[in-house]
């Protein structure tokens, strides 16, 4: 697979406004990769929405800033945002979990109206926002598509090397087989492929899929499913989305493999981010297709056993802002 193209060159006036990175849970490493990113990423303008005071003593000087265009790349510019009390490393508060949660819906905002090119959205630690506000979503991808009116999104994971989308996201494995339809392989493959050409500048999708059972059914002798469903759908979209397969999983993420696709479609959670948290660990990001935003984020949690140490590491978060401005100013080219 081509890699996608890297941001390097200097923002113009005809570029989409500022990337709004979300400040995610604040006892988390969020605060401290936004940071570091700042310094690793100059060429992408963004601003952070938080409690500025939860990105002091960081390695980047803070600026607090009253609205978007406002945002620099000399400082960690940071439009505040009420999420009250004390950032404390590897402790989270559930009083804070309202404001983390608005804190996502107010970048959303920005960017539906256009005061932001894009949404990057810092880990966020679920439970806390359970315990503190109920928080009804299984993530980030699903609260995303519900402020987006109840969009068809699928979570993609993307580095140089490889994208994958799991047909199937946060859902216990025990659920798989009642959850993946027919219907939901469908929806991701569109999406998928869509996204593909919209937000990567793929003109031609080229799509593999994954069987659900190993060795791809093998025929029928290791589950039915492949044979009864999943081959007939991607015979049908075959030429109309470029898909092909399913293909046993574990013979399609090696390099010769990776080289004849431009995506893989995979039936569950790990089977999809396994194999890219192998090839690039530190510099996946997850992008959300199918928004009528654009959406990344760093490939990783909040890592509270790390937090406040200072040793995060800030790649996957800095890749995350710079696939985030590409795929924003793709689609400003589009218009």
């Amino acid at each position: 697979m081509p890699p996608s193209p890297t941001c390097t060159s200097v923002p113009t006036s005809a570029d989409p406004a500022p990337v709004a990175v979300t400040c995610g849970e604040p006892a988390g490493i969020g605060p401290e990769v936004i940071a570091k990113a700042r310094a690793l990423a100059p060429e992408v303008p963004f601003f952070a929405i938080g409690n500025p005071d939860h990105f002091r003593g960081s390695s980047a000087e803070v600026r607090v800033i009253g609205a978007p265009r406002e945002a620099t790349a000399d400082a960690l510019c940071v439009l505040p945002h009420d999420v009250p009390g004390p950032a404390v490393p590897g402790r989270p508060d559930p009083a804070q979990a309202a404001g983390v949660i608005s804190a996502i819906a107010r970048a959303v905002a920005l960017a539906e109206s256009g005061q932001a090119g894009a949404v990057c959205t810092a880990p966020i630690h679920k439970k806390a926002l359970k315990d503190g506000a109920d928080f009804p979503h299984p993530g980030h991808t699903e609260y995303l598509a519900a402020l987006a009116g109840g969009a068809e999104v699928v979570m993609m994971l993307a580095c140089d090397a490889l994208r994958v989308v799991p047909a199937t996201i946060h859902v216990a494995l025990t659920r798989v087989p009642e959850v993946l339809t027919p219907a939901t392989l469908e929806t991701a493959l569109r999406v998928t492929h869509a996204g593909l050409r919209r937000d990567f500048g793929v003109r031609a999708p080229r799509i593999a899929v994954a069987g659900l059972n190993p060795h791809a059914g093998e025929g029928g002798t290791m589950g039915r499913e492949e044979v009864e469903w999943i081959a007939p759908l991607v015979v049908r979209l075959s030429e109309e989305l470029g898909c092909f397969g399913p293909l046993p999983a574990d013979t399609m993420f090696h390099a010769g493999a990776r080289a004849g696709y431009d995506a893989a479609v995979c039936m569950y959670h790990d089977q999809a981010l396994i194999p890219i948290k192998t090839v690039d660990f530190a510099g996946g990001v997850n992008v959300t297709l199918g928004l009528p935003f654009v959406r990344t984020s760093p490939d990783h949690g909040t890592a509270f056993d790390i937090a406040g140490r200072g040793v995060a590491d800030a790649t996957s978060m800095t890749a995350a802002l710079r696939m985030a401005w590409d795929m924003a100013r793709r689609r400003a080219e589009a218009f």
